[in-house]
C-alpha cells in the first residue's frame, strides 16, 4: 500500500483486558480557574480536587444537536499533528462535499485550554482528546454530545473499545486510536544495545548528549523518570514529585536539545538527533521514511510506559455539527480504517484490524500491535492533583534545557 504523506502538523489506547479504569480528580471551578490562568500560553494548570469523576456527566443539555440534515461545508479539526492520512481526508471531501481544515496542538493541556478561553466560540468541530481528560471536558461543558444514529459505522468499533468508564455510553466519544511511549535511537551511533528507560537516560547523559530530543509533554518527562525508577506515573507524592525535579531539571536537562512530539516527521528522517524519545506510531513513520531505516532501532519503554487512547469528539459550539458527524462515520469505514492505520501507524479499535493490516502488507506492525504481554507494561494516564506539579516541573526543565 502506498502511503502519500504531505507537510501537515500525529498521535493518539487499549484493548478489553487492560480497559482504562481512570479516575479523574479535580473539580469544576478548580479546573476552568486553571485553564483560563494559562490560556494565553496554551497549557492547561488542573489543581486537584475532592470530586469523583470516573465518568462523563453534562451539567447541560445532554440532547444532540445534529439531526442528519445538508452537511455544511466544511469541517474544522483540532487534533495531534499529521495524525489522519491525506488520502481519507481528500476522499472525504471529494464523496461527501465539506472540505476538512486542520489545526495541530501538542498536548491535552494545550487544546483544552484553548477551548476553556473560546467558552463555545472556537470554531473547531472536532477535537481529539485522550481518555482521562473526558470526563472533565464533559463536566465543563467542552463537549457536544454526539448522535450515535448518525454515526452507524461505530458498529466496525471492536467492543474492546467501547464503553470505557470516562464516557460508558460513548456519549461524547469514540475510539480514534490507542498508542504507547517508547524511544528510537541511532545505532551508528550508539553502538551499545538499549532497551529500557534507564538506558535512555544513560544515553542521553553520554553518547547522545546534546543530541536527545523528549517530547514536549508534561506527563510524558515526568513519567520517564517515574518508569525508569519504578513509581507509579500517577504518583501525587510530593517526595516522588520532587525527585523527579531534581533528577530532571538538574541532572538530565543539560544534556536535552530538543522538546519535539513529532520527531517521525522531520527529526528521525533528517537524523536531526540521535536519541528520541517518541509515540510508536511516530517512530514507525519517521523510520519508514528514513533514507536510512536500519539506522534506527525502536524500543517499547520498559520496564514500564504509558497506555493512551485518543477519541474522536465534537467541540462545544461545533459550527459545522452535520458535517463533523459525517466524518466521523466516514474514517470509521473498514477501508478508511486501514488508510488510517497504515499512515498513523497505531492501532484505530476497529474490529479485525490487525488482520487486515497483514492482508494489506502493511510495513513493521510490531510497532503498530503489541503482545499482551507488552501491554501489561503500560500504563494508564489520570488528571489528579498532581497536575500543576507536573506542568511546572515541565517548564523548569524546558528553562533549564534552553529550550
Amino acid at each position: 500500500m502506498t502511503r502519500a504523506r504531505r507537510p501537515r502538523p500525529i498521535r493518539i489506547l487499549a484493548p478489553a483486558a487492560v480497559a482504562p479504569r481512570i479516575r479523574a480528580e479535580f473539580n469544576r471551578r478548580q479546573f476552568l480557574a486553571g485553564a483560563m490562568a494559562l490560556g494565553g500560553a496554551g497549557l492547561l494548570t488542573a489543581c486537584g480536587g475532592d470530586s469523583d469523576g470516573d465518568t462523563a456527566s453534562p451539567t447541560g443539555d445532554a440532547s444532540p444537536r445534529a439531526t442528519g440534515g445538508d452537511l455544511e461545508g466544511q469541517v474544522s479539526i483540532y487534533t495531534w499533528g499529521d495524525y489522519d492520512s491525506p488520502d481519507v481526508l481528500d476522499a472525504f471531501s471529494e464523496e461527501l462535499g465539506p472540505e476538512i481544515r486542520l489545526d495541530a496542538f501538542n498536548s491535552n493541556e494545550e487544546m483544552i485550554a484553548k477551548l476553556v478561553a473560546a467558552r463555545g466560540t472556537s470554531g473547531y468541530d472536532i477535537v481529539v482528546p485522550t481518555g482521562q481528560f473526558i470526563p472533565q471536558m464533559v463536566e465543563n461543558d467542552l463537549l457536544e454530545p454526539i448522535n450515535k444514529e448518525l454515526i452507524p459505522n461505530i458498529e466496525h468499533v471492536d467492543e474492546a473499545f467501547l464503553g470505557l468508564e470516562w464516557d460508558p455510553e460513548n456519549a461524547y466519544s469514540i475510539c480514534k486510536a490507542w498508542g504507547t511511549t517508547g524511544y528510537v535511537y541511532d545505532n551508528t551511533v550508539i553502538t551499545r544495545e538499549l532497551t529500557d528507560w534507564n538506558d535512555f537516560i544513560d544515553a542521553a547523559k553520554n553518547e547522545a548528549s546534546g543530541r536527545t530530543s523528549l517530547l514536549d509533554d508534561p506527563a510524558e518527562l515526568t513519567g520517564l523518570y517515574f518508569w525508569a525508577n519504578g513509581i507509579n506515573w500517577t504518583t501525587e507524592d510530593e517526595a516522588d514529585l520532587q525527585a523527579a525535579e531534581d533528577f530532571l531539571v538538574g541532572e538530565l536537562a543539560p544534556h536535552i536539545t530538543a522538546f519535539d512530539s513529532y520527531p517521525g516527521g522531520s527529526a528521525i528522517p533528517q537524523g536531526q538527533h540521535v536519541l528520541m524519545q517518541s509515540w510508536n506510531g511516530d517512530a514507525r513513520l519517521g523510520i519508514m521514511e528514513s533514507p536510512d531505516p536500519d539506522r534506527w532501532t525502536w524500543v517499547l519503554g520498559a520496564p514500564a510506559t504509558q497506555l493512551w487512547m485518543d477519541n474522536w469528539c465534537i467541540a462545544k459550539g461545533a459550527p459545522n455539527i452535520e458535517a463533523a458527524h459525517a466524518f466521523i462515520n466516514f474514517v470509521l469505514a473498514p477501508e478508511n480504517v486501514i488508510e488510517q492505520t497504515d499512515y498513523i501507524g497505531y492501532h484505530t479499535g476497529a474490529k479485525d484490524v490487525e488482520s487486515m493490516a497483514e492482508e494489506a502488507g502493511l510495513e513493521m506492525l510490531d510497532l503498530i500491535f503489541f503482545t499482551p504481554d507488552q501491554v501489561a507494561t503500560m500504563q494508564e494516564g489520570a488528571v489528579n492533583s498532581a497536575q500543576q506539579r507536573i506542568v511546572d516541573i515541565w517548564n523548569k526543565m524546558k528553562a533549564a534545557a534552553g529550550a
